[in-house]
């Protein structure tokens, strides 16, 4: 996938048409039923995974993506079915030999610098891999061995949606005030403010109509989303720049790559998860 270099302007149509493209399969998937969203899941994974090595390509750094995807798919599928309950935990340990090869198979090659290659791969996992294990979860919450509730994220990803249209949006309109610009001189605290409230006014709607989210603690979820899904953009933000491009990729017109689009649910996903098993355990 191809690295997008640093330019000026956007194409808000051609953004506006892509991200309703993606709502409408992103929903689609997730009411059809729990095999198509994991389908959904795991594609998001795998693209984003190869989009994150793919970055560091031209920086004299080699990931090694095949095992990293490998490894990746090993934890996803091994977590999830301990998860729900339908083998063993002890499965979970074919996790140590797959991590102790990784080492073993950088000796024989002659790559330069394999322990910052070995670092890249195994930070794609942590970084992309585990907080979108921890997002498929939250779909089988209260009760891993009963049935898939795609409530639960359908209104995660309305969320999302209003968080980051929403601060898009206003940032765009009114926005003056650069919320980090060392890192992100895009965006802007009217942006991000606005965000917030317009993902407020989702979260309370979607409550009351008791949509996917715990009654009584919408706000308390809303902080963490808007807070913690901001913190993820800046996050990704601060990669892009370090490696001086504009875009992860390029995959979704008007908006550039996977973790352009989805970095803010990667960000929040883990602490998302860890709140719903607080009140639900």
């Amino acid at each position: 996938m191809a690295v997008v270099k640093i330019k000026n302007g956007d194409n808000t149509l051609l953004r506006s048409i892509t991200g309703f493209f993606l709502v409408f399969i992103i929903t689609g998937a997730v009411l059809s039923g729990a095999y198509f969203f994991l389908l959904l899941m795991f594609t998001i994974l795998l693209l984003s995974l190869n989009e994150f090595y793919r970055l560091f390509y031209d920086s004299n750094i080699q990931p090694r993506l095949t095992l990293g995807i490998f490894l990746s798919v090993v934890i996803w599928l091994s977590s999830f079915l301990v998860f729900l309950q339908s083998v063993n935990w002890q499965i979970i340990i074919i996790l140590i030999p797959t991590v102790a090869s990784f080492f073993y198979i950088e000796l024989f090659r002659k790559a330069p610098n394999p322990f910052i290659n070995l670092a890249i791969t195994f930070m794609g996992i942590i970084c992309i891999t585990l907080p979108l294990l921890c997002f498929t979860f939250i779909a089988f919450l209260p009760n891993p061995t009963q049935a898939y509730q795609p409530l639960n994220i359908l209104s995660y990803f309305f969320m999302i949606w209003a968080s980051d249209t929403g601060a898009y949006i206003v940032g765009k309109a009114i926005g003056k005030h650069k919320l980090f610009l060392r890192i992100s001189p895009g965006k802007t605290w009217e942006g991000t403010i606005g965000g917030a409230l317009i993902t407020l006014i989702v979260a309370f709607t979607l409550s009351y109509f008791k949509i996917g989210i715990l009654h009584n603690n919408w706000i308390t979820l809303t902080l963490i989303i808007v807070i913690t899904g901001i913190l993820g953009d800046l996050t990704k933000s601060l990669l892009k720049r370090s490696l001086e491009i504009k875009d992860s990729g390029n995959i979704l017109p008007g908006h550039g790559g996977m973790l352009d689009r989805f970095d803010s649910l990667i960000g929040s996903a883990p602490f998302v998860f860890s709140y719903y098993l607080i009140q639900f355990f």
